[in-house]
């Protein structure tokens, strides 16, 4: 086992073998005012049992049994249980960076398949195999836009644009921001208020004075329903949702995917599909522009992470679900979504904000009286209400909060916060 320490008798032929007495004559040429002559100040430590008590314990803190209608970013779905039978074995929970891709056939074949869907998601040419969380995503998403500021310190100057009425980015200051030196447009859709992005006049606007167009997706399931954004240049999409549990905010799995002709400038790895010498079908590593062995000044990203296994588990979700699955999916969270925008401003007396253009599974609310005391409230009958806005949106006064209802969100539980809303018993 070459994780466990050596034993006292392996120590001193290691160091006999080396010509030194002792650990301590090892590093006897580090300056005596930076050793440290005293034992590490930590705990003890603990037995099997009392780990598996600790671990219990903290498994009590967890929101079980509670009806929760949080979204922002992070998104409850049901996960089919073939995913953790399917990733735990062998060949797929040690998977690494297929250094040796004519000896990684599995590992290649998943990754083709995990671009592919996700170029059918998203409309795009290309998708990269070598995944990041997706705020991470965006970020490179960007990069690849700028190329030349990046290699200038990364000193990217940036304009944020407003929202409209209708919840929407602002066309009219959108346009104004927008300048023949601008690089690219980011924006996110469905938006942080749930709400749909007219995605082709934002790329109309854009290309017109010469700069890309990057969507970031973070509810991956609106693709089921929504409109792929192929009017895009780069696609960052989170795709949490696929299969991937909430688990205290990661890991998580970011993907982008772009035009064909910006092939060279994205980060990560593309898996091509081939024949070997006898014909029959193959996996190549195509492209490599961010690992170890790839010189810094030929690299398009230093991030050097590979998170097969999550993508693993997104392509066994979309798998399950196919086509059909996806789209009835995606109507599910619309449609609850929609019952529960409607038992709460019927029963609360809550106000939907932003209500005048397409939206998915989230929307804002602004309720009778303070989002933080509304939840404090809820979370004593074991709900966790919408996210409170007032910090990030201080506009919206403290009374907005943001909600969301996915395919888990039961009728029971939404007539239930409804109830609580307004004072009623469920």
């Amino acid at each position: 086992m070459r994780y466990l320490p050596k034993s006292p008798v392996d120590r001193k032929e290691m160091l006999a073998e080396i010509g030194v007495a002792s650990i301590d004559d090892l590093f006897s040429t580090i300056p005596a005012e930076y050793q440290l002559k005293r034992d590490l100040k930590v705990p003890r430590q603990h037995g099997e049992s009392e780990i598996l008590d600790r671990f219990r314990a903290y498994a009590d803190n967890n929101a079980v049994g509670y009806s929760s209608f949080l979204g922002a970013g992070v998104y409850r779905h049901y996960r089919p249980v073939i995913i953790d039978s399917l990733v735990q074995r062998g060949e797929f929970l040690t998977s690494y960076t297929p250094y040796q891709p004519e000896i990684s056939q599995g590992t290649l074949q998943a990754m083709f398949e995990f671009q592919t869907m996700i170029c059918e998601l998203t409309g795009m040419e290309i998708a990269n195999a070598s995944m990041y969380d997706g705020s991470t995503g965006a970020a490179e998403a960007i990069m690849m836009a700028v190329i030349a500021t990046y290699a200038q310190h990364q000193e990217i100057p940036t304009v944020e644009v407003g929202y409209a009425a209708n919840g929407r980015v602002d066309m009219a200051a959108l346009d104004a921001a927008i300048t023949k030196d601008t690089a690219c447009v980011l924006i996110q859709s469905p938006n942080f208020f749930g709400t749909i992005e007219d995605v082709a006049a934002i790329a109309e606007m854009a290309h017109a004075k010469g700069a890309l167009l990057i969507v970031s997706i973070a509810e991956a399931v609106s693709l089921g329903i929504v409109k792929p954004p192929a009017e895009a240049d780069i696609v960052s999409l989170e795709a949490q949702s696929y299969g991937v549990a909430v688990g205290y905010g990661g890991p998580y799995c970011g993907v982008i995917a772009c035009k064909e002709k910006f092939l060279r400038q994205m980060p990560g790895r593309l898996i091509g599909e081939t024949k070997d010498k006898d014909g029959k079908r193959g996996f190549v590593l195509t492209l490599s522009t961010r690992e170890q062995h790839i010189r810094r000044e030929k690299a398009t990203s230093n991030i050097c992470t590979n998170q097969a296994l999550v993508a693993m588990m997104t392509t066994i979700f979309l798998t399950v679900y196919g086509k059909q699955g996806m789209k009835d999916l995606a109507e599910q969270n619309l449609a609850k979504a929609a019952y529960l925008k409607g038992v709460l401003g019927a029963s609360a007396g809550a106000k939907v904000l932003f209500d005048g253009a397409p939206r998915f599974h989230e929307f804002v609310l602004e309720l009778p009286k303070s989002a933080e005391t509304v939840n404090a409230g809820l979370m004593k009958k074991k709900i966790i209400g919408g996210l409170a806005l007032q910090k990030w949106y201080p506009e919206l006064g403290p009374n907005a909060s943001l909600w969301c209802a996915t395919e888990l969100t039961t009728k029971k539980q939404m007539d239930a916060v409804a109830a609580a809303l307004a004072g009623k018993k469920a």
